[in-house]
């Protein structure tokens, strides 16, 4: 009984048919496949999926999904196998029986010349598959060497048993005369066509995802060449941070200058680092899963990967590590260098301060010696004003007038210091108890 009085996500079945939308193709020796990937652009153009109609409108194959990322069809006696991926689209056809001439390149002839010219990206990887049937290991060892070096460039020939040894597969990822790669795969006995499939399936992804993980290799490259200018200017930047005499400023804009630099540099081949990594990774998981056993004494697949792909990748990954290792030099010296220009400011803040605190003693001595000098000039008029206003009074009392002002000289400077002083601690405490703030 359906589930249905729960809603259910929006993308419960897309997510479980995910998982078995890509099946594997059912091939039987004798049998060939082709395959071209084709760079896409990434900014969701419908391009790629109208260039993938127009190839099925020349034979009248069905059309996929609106959204439908890999599509399946006949075109007469091929089938097509399309998938659409982040960064590439591949077109594979698988057709019965072998040409006489190995790796002729024949079945691209299903893709016409107008419909190849019109793709509306470049082509990244063409691989030819070729597969064949033994009766035995004995058999495929001498076939094996029979046209190791007659199909393929025998110092590069990679070859081994797979799968328990139900098939073998042989490869030297070198490029033919049209510029192809060649793979052949013999299968042994009766195995079975879903297992050759997927072996003839497996090797494709290989090619495929390992020529996407080179396309960084002349990135990485860049990346040392460039950083060497970068490298040397920052450890110059450095040295001069040592001299007191140097301007903070201008070595601050010149690590400025630097980091900028870097930063936009890291920006440009960020994903394509990220990238190279996460197909590294797929073309290792699938060699790994073909579970390889020695051929003959020729090189496996995994020992090819190791010997010529991983050095790739490990230059790839230095040039990675480089660049953020002066990302982050740069950062460190911006900060030591803030932090030296942070110190200064404080040593000029505190030589500032200490001026100030000296102009303000100044400033109270002299406010107090101008008080002083108020106090006496004040008590010199008020003497003279009461010694006229009470002159009177000093006659009937038979007080000269001398000792008169004589005598009133101390109450009157008592009384306007009182005075002066009440009138600058009301001042002192307006100014304390005043807001600061807006």
């Amino acid at each position: 009984m359906p589930l249905s009085a729960i809603a259910h996500h929006p993308d419960r079945v897309a997510l479980s048919n995910e998982l078995h939308a890509r099946p594997f193709p059912v091939l039987r020796a004798p049998s060939r496949a082709a395959s071209i990937a084709i760079e896409r652009d990434t900014n969701g153009s419908d391009a790629y999926r109208d260039h993938l109609l127009a190839l099925l409108d020349r034979y009248g194959a069905a059309h996929p999904a609106p959204d439908a990322a890999h599509h399946s069809a006949d075109l007469g006696m091929v089938h097509l196998k399309w998938e659409r991926h982040s960064e590439f689209c591949t077109f594979t056809l698988f057709a019965d029986g072998v040409s006489e001439v190995p790796f002729d390149g024949g079945l691209f002839d299903y893709f016409p010349d107008s419909w190849l010219a019109d793709a509306p990206g470049r082509l990244l990887s063409s691989i030819l598959v070729r597969l064949e049937h033994a009766v035995s290991q004995e058999a495929v060892i001498a076939r094996v060497s029979e046209v190791g070096s007659e199909w393929l460039h025998t110092e590069a020939v990679a070859a081994s048993f797979v799968l328990e040894r139900d098939a073998a597969i042989v490869g030297d990822f070198r490029l033919d005369a049209h510029e192809h790669i060649r793979f052949a795969v013999f299968q042994v006995g009766e195995t079975g066509a879903n297992r050759m499939g997927r072996i003839v399936q497996r090797l494709i992804e290989i090619e495929t995802y390992k020529t996407m993980a080179m396309l960084t290799l002349p990135i990485a490259r860049d990346v040392f060449s460039r950083l060497s200018d970068l490298d040397r200017d920052l450890a110059q930047v450095v040295r001069e941070m040592t001299d007191a005499h140097e301007n903070s400023k201008d070595e601050l804009d010149r690590l400025l200058h630097i980091s900028g630099r870097v930063e936009n540099f890291s920006a440009d081949t960020a994903f394509r680092f990220t990238a190279a990594e996460a197909y590294s990774a797929l073309v290792h998981e699938r060699v790994n899963v073909l579970r390889e056993e020695r051929l003959a004494g020729y090189q496996l697949f995994s020992e090819f990967m190791m010997r010529r792909f991983e050095p790739a990748m490990r230059t790839c990954r230095s040039a990675s590590r480089r660049l953020a290792d002066i990302s982050g030099r740069a950062a460190r010296a911006s900060d030591l260098l803030a932090t030296r220009v942070s110190v200064d400011a404080d040593e000029r803040n505190r030589q500032i301060l200490k001026q100030m605190d000296t102009r303000a003693a100044l400033q109270l001595r002299l406010q107090e010696t101008v008080e002083g000098l108020s106090v006496v000039a004040i008590s010199y008029y008020g003497v003279n004003l009461l010694a006229k206003l009470l002159a009177p009074i000093a006659d009937q009392l038979g007080i000269s007038q001398k000792w008169f002002g004589a005598g009133l000289v101390l109450p009157v400077v008592l009384l306007v210091w009182l005075g002066v002083r009440r009138i600058r601690k009301q001042a002192e405490k307006r100014a304390t108890s005043a807001p600061t703030g807006p």
